[in-house]
């Protein structure tokens, strides 16, 4: 790999830089305050689910009688508990009650950081491609890149929602107290409201983690497992739950998660890689036309990465409104003036870049080993929502808004990058070296600059308070990629205005979830 002297300097910015940032919000985050809700939303079981058909769509059993001697041993279970919890208990305890959807969402982040990383060439100069069936083989499975991390992310996000409302539903029909209501002998370590405690919340989410885990990192069951258990005894310590609550809520949470899995396994996704044939066909359709058609960079010559990721299904809109109004327009010709211009525009800030210029370049980044520029987003929405005081169920619906908005803009995106198949500004110009790598995929548009805006459009809508700074943020985050050499202002300027118009029909399902 190519690394000069201005790479070198731009490291160290990196360095100084997102280590502030990470640890300021790291710290935020760590001692997030336990989950108090402003409201309950009780009634949050009557909102529109994504994928279930209703509410009851997997039925919940009636829970035993709290007079019950059954009853009376789980409530001496939590008691147990409280009586010999360990420091190293409490902590956790602690932990895990900042919410579930929050604390599982930074796992998730985790887990994308960890395994975002390419395959290595084989000694033949060729490239192995991860195999979900074979996870422990070389290379190691998942690839967690952009486009993969925002489908694990939407895919999570809205089964959670569609568990939580589901457990709402249940809540409210059976209407069980929590047992510090019912005996009043129970210490609670945590914040009390008068939501319904059957079935739990915070196991209905474990439910959704363990199943989709299995999917989308199968490598991490067992340690997922570890968090999970973890999770679940805390709500009992807490004295927030009895076990019957927790078994109920985590089989509701597995039973959604399954429908959940059965679409993901016929998405599309799993043809996104290609073939040899369809990489070829790209490059030369391209050329057929006149224009000059994008190459990988990388030595030995590394296959592009989802080619067809631009086929997957959808959340929001269906396949034909992605090709008649969602596409953006073509990018300006190869042999155009104005594509000389903009090549020459990216060369000044291959060259010129000011450290404050390189400064956002790096805290936009978001490239290997890192949560992607979905989880940028997912960790800006909740740092910003821990203050929002939200329920339970509404973090799982304002994040499965979010999600599947970016899930959504990276099918754009990569749609528009193989339909177009623009070259990198460093493959027309050899002079110009990015500051922070170089994407294996075509150029226009630019990925971050469709992430963040639709990203920033629904958050805008979710906190409206905040539309502004979002807005903000997008223009920087799509900005970056041009101060970073790595994309035309075209490309970001339309990406941008494709994100937003995604994140327009993220707001069009708020405005008709029964939520508002």
């Amino acid at each position: 790999m190519y690394i000069n002297i201005k790479q070198i300097t731009a490291v160290v910015l990196l360095c100084v830089t997102v280590a502030s940032c990470s640890k300021e919000i790291t710290e935020r985050t760590k001692n997030a305050p336990a989950l108090n809700p402003a409201n309950i939303d009780l009634n949050a079981g009557t909102w529109k689910p994504v994928l279930l058909t209703t509410p009851d769509e997997f039925a919940v059993a009636t829970p035993g009688a709290t007079s019950g001697p059954g009853y009376t041993a789980e409530i001496n279970e939590i008691k147990s508990y409280q009586k010999t919890m360990t420091g190293a208990q409490k902590e956790r305890m602690n932990y895990w009650s900042a919410g579930a959807v929050f604390r599982w969402n930074e796992i998730m982040r985790g887990l994308v950081a960890k395994y975002n990383l390419p395959p290595f060439q084989n000694p033949d100069g060729t490239y192995p491609v991860p195999d979900a069936n074979n996870p422990f083989n070389n290379p190691q499975f998942p690839f967690a890149n952009p486009p993969y991390a925002s489908r694990a992310y939407a895919y999570i996000s809205a089964a959670q929602y569609d568990a939580l409302v589901a457990a709402w539903h249940y809540k409210k029909l059976y209407n069980r107290s929590a047992p510090y209501k019912i005996n009043n002998t129970i210490t609670t370590l945590l914040p009390q409201t008068d939501l319904p405690s059957y079935p739990s919340e915070d196991a209905a989410v474990v439910g959704v983690m363990v199943e989709m885990l299995k999917l989308f990192f199968p490598g991490e069951q067992a340690a997922i497992q570890q968090f999970a258990t973890e999770h679940k005894n805390a709500r009992i310590m807490a004295g927030m739950n009895v076990r019957s609550d927790i078994e109920a809520g985590e089989a509701l949470g597995r039973l959604v998660a399954q429908k959940f899995v059965t679409r993901a396994r016929g998405d599309r996704a799993g043809a996104a890689v290609g073939t040899p044939a369809i990489w070829q066909q790209f490059e030369t359709q391209t050329a057929a036309t006149g224009e000059m058609p994008w190459i990988s960079m990388e030595s030995p010559k590394r296959p592009p990465m989802l080619p067809l990721f631009g086929r997957v299904r959808t959340w929001l809109f269906d396949s034909a409104t992605l090709v008649t109004a969602v596409r953006p327009g073509p990018p300006p010709s190869t042999k155009s003036e104005k594509f000389k211009q903009e090549v020459a525009e990216v060369l000044h800030y291959s060259k010129n870049a000011t450290r404050e210029e390189l400064a956002i370049v790096h805290y936009w980044a978001d490239g290997l080993a890192t949560h992607t520029p979905p989880g940028h987003w997912n960790a800006i929405a909740a740092d910003d929502f821990l203050g929002q005081r939200f329920s339970e169920v509404r973090w799982a619906r304002n994040m499965a808004l979010l999600n599947m908005s970016m899930m959504d803009a990276a099918i754009a995106c990569w749609e528009a990058k193989f339909f177009y198949f623009n070259p990198r500004p460093s493959q027309v110009n050899p002079e110009i070296k990015t500051w922070t790598g170089l994407p294996n995929f075509p150029s226009y548009t630019s990925g971050h600059s469709t992430f963040s805006g639709a990203a920033a459009t629904i958050l805008g809508r979710i906190i409206p308070a905040r539309k502004t700074a979002y807005e903000n943020m997008a223009k920087e985050a799509s900005l970056s990629r041009l101060y970073g050499a790595i994309h035309y202002r075209s490309d970001c300027e339309e990406g941008l205005k494709c994100g937003n118009a995604i994140g327009g029909y993220a707001i069009a399902r708020a405005n008709v979830d029964g939520a508002n």
